[in-house]
């Protein structure tokens, strides 16, 4: 639904508007910001602003959020892992390489797609009708559990948990190096890079973002990682794994620029997912296998 957002600049002030909101929204793009900065869709203080306007400490941000445009999204036969289904939710163990949901040009093949062919019209609409059913996403070429949810009151009270970190997540990844200790925490910011728009990065100012670290095998310059999110920030474990000089094995993006065995998707997996029912209150945990792309490179590290 259409709704006007609002927020108070506590740090980050000095910069221009549309930067600033672009660093606090990751979600929206900054051309979004400056389009609704254009047509007078985000006030400072009540009053309209140009892109240029420089944020004070104090100001209060209103920007309006129109509906997501409508389109016509068709249901597609498409196999799809169910871990759990009932009257409200859904929990889906995604495979590697699927889109969780369309984007402009990629309006075929997605997990949407999927779903709407499964649950016919029982998907919550409240992303818009490109987004039915989706609470939160994990990329493209990562793999594991999603929940989804199949009605708008189920959505909501899956969004405020999100919100309130108050839902188990917890993800295997493969990255770079060794660690000297077995578990660790780490506690840095992220926004979107001031250097790369297309990137996030740790950005003195930006939004909280914590992961915890844990062991499970060491290998040879490599080590298997089980990654517990307290945040849920946009490629959160990709960035803060990097921050601390363990980029993920194959991460296109984060890693180095020539992968070993030439893999070219992050070797990450969200293993575990624990959350309350959000009409009945019982508590829910799943935890999938890990899959055979995953254990394959573990194999060949144990080789080394």
């Amino acid at each position: 639904m259409a709704e006007w957002i609002t927020m108070t600049v506590e740090e980050g002030a000095g910069g221009r508007l549309d930067k600033y909101l672009a660093d606090q929204l990751p979600d929206y793009t900054r051309s979004f910001i400056q389009k609704q900065i254009e047509q007078e869709g985000i006030k400072i203080n009540q009053k309209v602003v140009s892109s240029k306007y420089k944020v004070k400490v104090g100001d209060e941000i209103e920007m309006y959020i129109p509906d997501p445009v409508e389109v016509d999204i068709i249901g597609e036969d498409i196999p799809i892992d169910i871990v759990y289904e009932d009257a409200d939710v859904m929990v889906i163990n995604k495979p590697q390489d699927m889109v969780v949901h369309p984007a402009p040009g990629h309006y075929s093949g997605t997990l949407v797609n999927a779903l709407l062919y499964h649950c016919k019209d029982q998907l919550s609409g409240i992303n818009g009708e490109i987004r039915p059913g989706i609470v939160h996403r994990i990329d493209k070429d990562t793999s594991g559990l999603l929940m989804i949810a199949k009605n708008d009151k189920a959505h909501l009270g899956l969004s405020n948990m999100l919100k309130t970190h108050d839902i188990t997540r917890k993800y295997h990844a493969i990255v770079y190096g060794c660690f000297s200790e077995d578990e660790g925490t780490v506690d840095l910011p992220i926004a979107r890079s001031p250097q790369d728009r297309k990137k996030m990065a740790i950005v003195q100012g930006g939004r909280e973002a914590k992961t915890d670290y844990r062991v499970i095998e060491r290998f040879k310059n490599h080590t298997h990682v089980e990654l517990t999110l307290h945040t849920g920030r946009t490629h959160q474990i990709r960035v803060h794994m990097k921050a601390i000089g363990h980029p993920l094995l194959g991460d296109p993006v984060y890693g180095p620029s020539k992968s070993l065995f030439g893999l070219d998707k992050q070797m990450l997996h969200a293993k575990v997912l624990g959350f309350k029912h959000p009409i009945t209150g019982k508590e829910l945990y799943f935890e999938s296998e890990l899959p055979a792309y995953f254990i394959t490179v573990i194999d060949r590290l144990r080789k080394l």
